[in-house]
């Protein structure tokens, strides 16, 4: 397996603004409001180069999928993946799911059994984003071994369904505040290691699974984690350390190498797209945890912050992934 070492973060940041080209050479374009046709429908997202662009190859490209009710514009301001991407040399694409047809225009994903529109609808967005990979890979400087996928929410869902689905496209994934919600079987080609970051009093979501927003049933986030732990053959029961405010189970494949990593923090609810709120009061547990250098080694880099009464402060931690799909 190709070892690659690099990093992603979502943070909640000051608004970005977006342009057509970052600062640098004016004849080069870093920034692209892309559209693409699929399924007879008209489909958007918003692309940013990082400033090494040009003078590289076989980049990075990392997916960054938005919650219910928000928008890729909104997963830009909000999460600070272009300020990472920048800095660290990798690709972000901005997916818009489905818009409703009422007047706030929410936008959400088909996951398989949420949500929505987009399930309602039928919607096909694994088409969508398996045509969004093979465009962008085609026509930019992007490793196809490197493509990785990160979601909040519903989008965090969709994480999930695209790994069961486009394991031969995905490296990795990382699902925030979301859980399985595939409609058939998970049966992916290869194994696809995971990052699940989860707070205890997420009532939107909930970790132990129930009715969540919408009035809709979520499968508990430990039965599609025991799915994936069987598809990426780790054979043996997980190890459970507690921590500063969290607890992280952990699974190893038959090789010893960490295949998922589930982090259960005792506050900081859920996080709602496009916003800088979350349900739970105080500060983050895993303000703690940020700063545990054995929480170093899997993909994304995740410094995910709320906004609650002490002001922003971290929700969660630092962390590096160094893997790619086989060649």
């Amino acid at each position: 397996m190709t070892r690659y070492l690099f990093r992603i973060a979502l943070l909640l940041l000051c608004p970005i603004a977006f342009a057509n080209c970052q600062k640098g050479d004016p004849g080069k374009t870093f920034r692209f409001n892309g559209r693409l046709s699929v399924d007879g429908l008209s489909r958007t997202y918003l692309l940013n180069l990082p400033p090494n662009y040009y003078e590289s190859s076989n980049l990075p490209l990392v997916i960054a999928l938005h919650g219910f009710g928000g928008t890729s514009a909104e997963m830009e301001r909000d999460y600070g993946i272009t300020d990472k991407g920048n800095a660290e040399g990798f690709v972000v694409a901005y997916p818009d799911g489905v818009p409703s047809n009422g007047p706030f225009r929410l936008r959400s994903w088909n996951a398989g059994r949420c949500c929505f529109v987009a399930e309602s609808d039928n919607i096909d967005d694994v088409h969508f984003i398996s045509s969004l990979i093979d465009q962008l890979v085609a026509n930019y400087k992007i490793d196809p071994k490197k493509v990785y996928v990160a979601g909040m929410s519903n989008g965090a869902m969709m994480t999930y369904t695209l790994a069961c689905a486009l394991s031969e496209k995905i490296a990795a994934i990382t699902s925030v505040s979301g859980t399985l919600m595939a409609s058939s079987p998970c049966q992916p080609s290869r194994a696809v290691p995971i990052l699940h970051i989860h707070s205890a009093l997420d009532t939107k979501v909930p970790f132990n699974g129930g009715y969540g927003m919408d009035n809709v049933y979520f499968s508990p986030v430990d039965s599609g984690l025991s799915v994936w732990a069987m598809n990426d053959s780790c054979d043996t029961p997980p190890s459970v350390t507690d921590g500063a405010g969290y607890t992280l189970t952990e699974w190893k494949d038959l090789h010893g190498r960490v295949a998922i990593d589930s982090y259960l923090t005792s506050d900081g609810g859920h996080s709602l797209a496009g916003r800088t709120k979350a349900e739970g009061q105080g500060r983050s547990t895993v303000y703690g945890a940020k700063r545990d250098r054995s929480l170093m080694g899997f993909f994304p880099a995740v410094y995910f912050t709320v906004k609650n009464r002490r002001g922003h402060a971290p929700l969660f931690y630092k962390k590096l992934y160094r893997s790619a799909i086989p060649r």
